[in-house]
């Protein structure tokens, strides 16, 4: 919705004829302002010059682009566009779509440049995308990619009136701080940053289908996970993100991938999976940008890993066939008949959090401990709680909780397989294996 390719029929009309009404459906300047350096391209260092305006011969004008020049940014302002896409947005809600992801979220509803035409409150846009989305399908929902400061995103959901999810950006990257340094302090941290989503919901990940964006760590942080996870200067990109799958960056460990997720789950909000990290995918460094992580999905050990029949090189994008991760050693139907494999403990996880509606809906309390790896919290709804202890070092321990239980045994254990137990002060105690972890019940007259 915030841009359409420079070969659409909208812009081709539109810089063909400066009398056509598409020509408002874009941003045009003959002059282009000074650059503004809080309002660059979304891809430094792959945009020449940086630019966000790029001069069109046919429409001896300059457009406006946040993303590749040949991307240019729709007019937002313009009514008639806002039209064109509650059109299309009805147009597959009646073919049966759920919902849709709404790109660039931030980018919308921001000023194409100083003289632009403005919205008079730029959030009224997604509020009118959530009014034409019910008006046609009651249950359908808007996830927002909303890249935004901590104390911006809350405005994002609204008054239970635009988003209904939102990416969570800002623990997606405290989480991978915590498991690039194996310590439970910046994950604290991201929790304590996060705003209250009130009636929506975090959309929580370790991996999407862009880069990693590490990009509002404090600077020692990011290159403290930039040398850890993307040591090489190919595995990052835009100054700011890693270009890898999950799996590699934690070198094939299926004890830390299955941390990694356990992790994940446990988290307030709704979780998402790259589609071939629950087979521990690898990617292809060789692709250029952000393609690195988008090669076919992994079915079988026959030709294009069964992702296709077509030759080789008809497909969109090359098959991993090499290393550890390629598809003859890395898919779906090996891992199928394979008790012990990653795509099989991933169901048995999403299996459990579906049985923990206290993770996903009830209200988030860290858990002090007396080891800086160790990341413990608790989940509390309708009278009960899950608690969820995560060791993200490699070295085992045994972890003290301050967390009072009320009588002997009262918790039952969920899933992993860690035990916990009173102790004589109070508290709890955990003994944890390296990339341990457990998630544990207690019913309401159990807990404190």
């Amino acid at each position: 919705m915030n841009h359409t390719s420079d070969q659409h029929p909208w812009f081709e009309q539109a810089r063909s004829d400066p009398d056509s009404k598409y020509r408002d459906y874009y941003v045009w300047v003959e002059e282009p302002p000074p650059p503004d350096p809080e309002r660059g391209t979304v891809f430094p260092g792959e945009v020449e010059d940086e630019r966000v305006w790029t001069y069109d011969t046919s429409a001896d004008a300059y457009y406006f682009h946040r993303f590749y020049p040949f991307q240019p940014d729709l007019n937002l302002a313009n009514p008639a566009v806002r039209e064109e896409i509650y059109k299309i947005m009805k147009f597959w809600l009646e073919l049966g779509v759920d919902g849709f992801r709404i790109d660039a979220a931030t980018l919308m509803i921001q000023p194409k440049h100083p003289d632009a035409e403005r919205l008079d409150d730029p959030h009224e846009l997604l509020r009118s995308l959530k009014r034409h989305v019910l008006a046609q399908e009651g249950d359908a929902i808007l996830l927002a990619e909303a890249d935004d400061a901590p104390d911006e995103l809350a405005s994002y959901f609204g008054d239970s009136d635009e988003m209904d999810l939102l990416m969570n950006f800002v623990l997606n990257a405290h989480t991978i701080a915590a498991l690039a340094m194996e310590d439970a302090g910046p994950l604290v941290t991201g929790l304590d940053r996060l705003p209250e989503a009130g009636s929506g919901q975090w959309l929580t990940f370790l991996r999407n289908y862009d880069e990693l964006n590490i990009g509002r760590l404090p600077a020692s942080l990011r290159e403290d996970v930039f040398e850890r996870f993307a040591p090489e200067e190919g595995m990052r990109i835009y100054g700011r993100g890693i270009r890898r799958r999950i799996a590699p960056m934690l070198d094939g460990d299926q004890d830390r991938i299955e941390l990694a997720y356990s992790l994940l789950f446990s988290l307030p909000g709704t979780p998402l999976v790259l589609y071939g990290d629950e087979i521990g995918m690898g990617d292809d460094l060789s692709r250029p940008g952000r393609t690195s992580v988008r090669t076919p999905m992994q079915w079988n050990d026959q030709p294009n890993a069964g992702f296709s029949s077509a030759p080789d090189a008809d497909l969109v994008a090359p098959v991993v066939t090499t290393g550890d991760f390629g598809y003859e050693r890395v898919n779906v139907a090996a891992q199928r008949s394979d008790p012990t494999s990653l795509l099989n403990w991933t169901q048995r996880l999403i299996a459990t959090r579906r049985e923990c509606p206290e993770i996903g809906n009830g209200t988030v309390e860290v858990i002090e401990t007396d080891e800086s790896s160790v990341f413990a919290h608790r989940c509390d709804w309708n009278e009960r709680t899950v608690f969820c202890v995560h060791n993200l070092a490699s070295e085992s321990c045994t972890a003290h909780l301050a967390v009072d239980l009320a009588r002997p045994d009262p918790i039952s254990p969920t899933f992993g397989t860690s035990q916990l137990s009173p102790v004589e002060d109070g508290g709890c105690e955990i003994a944890l294996d390296g990339y341990g972890y457990g998630w544990y019940r207690v019913d309401a007259d159990q807990g404190d």
